[in-house]
């Protein structure tokens, strides 16, 4: 879900090019997540192997790493943790609407809605621990670097962002802004020409650029007090004070100041905001190791997509000749310019 603050940050619409060159975090879960629900069949139906197992995740890994690579981009994957126990209720409320989507599909399919039951397969996306360890095994097949975060993905991208590690976490979900990352990409991973599902044609999705400190200059508030908005619209943590979008939030916050102040008018609230906020302010951290891009292994990623999971074994080797040439490009460009090497 993540927070809902579109309306009032600011976004640069940016090229993969411009990218080129940097290191990025990628939040692993929400990027895997959006493999699972665009990469469909027209009904909905998921790309699955012979033994009818889902390779959505895997196919969207890999290419779109590969893409990433062939710009010159240094993506490095980090996987959730424990979530906090505050998110329990977020998480049993997101695992009841996916089984209400499922039904929905099948019902959806078996009446001939096709464009209906595409929206709701896509909604029933699930994540399961067979498909994280697949897609850590595929990564590290690639080269790529895998962390694993104490307990939200975003939090420890934005600790790797802060210390220099990273130039940017890469996410859908505005909560990296409310963990203090300095840099975020928007649409990294989702980034081309997509299907509407309303109007039945395409449209482009371009990266995005959004800088927090420009964004709190702009809207004249502090970190804290963004959290306060985004606790106010509504967070993993709590469902939000109803009828309360963003542009309403920050007048309040910035009036007030704090929820503190604003509690008496407006409460009282029913979500322990003063935790909620401890959650973006104090996450757990970890001790940040170096970022090591490693040669790939051919064999072991034919192994996985083509052996284990029926990939086509013509276009996998093609994306692997196209995946040396970006390496080698980045290793040439790497040289010249001085910075450590990729390897």
């Amino acid at each position: 879900m993540g927070t809902k603050l579109g309306d009032i940050v600011e976004a640069k619409v940016i090229s993969l090019r411009e990218l080129s060159g940097r290191k990025i975090a990628i939040d692993a879960f929400n990027t895997i997540y959006a493999f699972l629900a665009s990469i469909r069949q027209p009904d909905g139906t998921p790309l699955m192997d012979s033994k009818k197992r889902v390779t959505s995740h895997l196919s969207g890994l890999f290419y779109r790493t590969l893409n990433l690579l062939e710009q010159g981009i240094y993506p490095a994957y980090v996987f959730d943790g424990e979530a906090p126990q505050l998110k329990a209720e977020e998480v049993a409320r997101r695992r009841e609407a996916r089984e209400e989507a499922y039904q929905e599909w099948q019902t959806a399919k078996e009446e001939g809605r096709i464009d209906d039951a595409r929206k709701a397969a896509q909604a029933s996306s699930r994540l399961t621990t067979e498909m994280i360890e697949e897609s850590k095994e595929l990564l590290e097949a690639l080269g790529i670097p895998t962390i694993q975060a104490p307990s939200e993905g975003e939090a420890m991208a934005a600790q790797m962002a802060r210390a220099g590690d990273v130039w940017a976490s890469a996410s859908q979900d505005n909560d990296s802004l409310l963990y203090n990352c300095p840099r975020m990409i928007r649409n990294l991973s989702v980034s081309g020409r997509r299907r509407s599902t309303r109007s039945g044609g395409y449209r482009t999705i371009e990266p995005e650029l959004i800088e927090l400190d420009l964004n709190l200059r702009a809207l004249g508030i502090s970190r804290e007090q963004l959290i306060d908005v985004a606790i106010l619209v509504g967070t993993d943590y709590n469902e939000g004070v109803k009828g309360v979008g963003p542009k309403t939030a920050l007048k309040l916050v910035k009036k007030h100041g704090n929820l503190e102040a604003l509690e008496p008018s407006k409460g009282p609230f029913d979500f322990p905001y003063r935790e909620i906020r401890d959650i973006f302010l104090n996450p757990p951290e970890s001790e940040l190791v170096p970022l090591a891009w490693k040669k790939h292994n051919p064999e072991k990623i034919h192994a996985i997509l083509c052996e284990e999971h029926d990939f086509g074994e013509n276009r996998v080797q093609r994306s692997l000749e196209r995946l040396e040439a970006a390496l080698e490009e980045i290793r040439g460009s790497t040289e010249q310019s001085s910075l450590t090497d990729f390897f």
